[in-house]
């Protein structure tokens, strides 16, 4: 199993579930594709295999996304945020990013607009 550099777990503050919250850009756009949930396995697995992998909270079990639609997620850089509790992914999506079959998770729901 891949373990997370202590380099990198030094800097993270982990939940009270012991997980971070991660949000997903696309490469080059900066448009919010998604949010999702990693564990210290998650992020090592996504740090050694270039391919975005994430703990699911309903099913509770990891999940690469793509692995059966398709739509992966080619990581290109993964950032900590200031405070150490928030990761910010960049990748290249292949496909849609949201399980409904939208583009990004952000396209069903406007709620306001200045």
């Amino acid at each position: 199993m891949t373990e997370l550099d202590p380099t990198i777990s030094d800097r993270v503050r982990w939940n009270a579930e012991g997980l971070l919250p991660a949000v997903v850009q696309q490469h080059g756009t900066g448009e919010v594709l998604m949010l999702a949930w990693m564990d210290d396995v998650a992020l090592a697995r996504t740090l050694d295999t270039g391919r975005a992998t994430y703990w699911s909270r309903s099913r509770q079990d990891y999940w690469v996304k793509g692995e059966t639609s398709g739509h992966v997620q080619d990581v290109r850089e993964v950032r900590l945020d200031c405070d150490g509790d928030t990761l910010l992914l960049t990748v290249h999506q292949h496909g849609a990013a949201c399980h409904t079959g939208d583009r990004t998770c952000f396209d069903a729901d406007l709620v306001h607009r200045a």
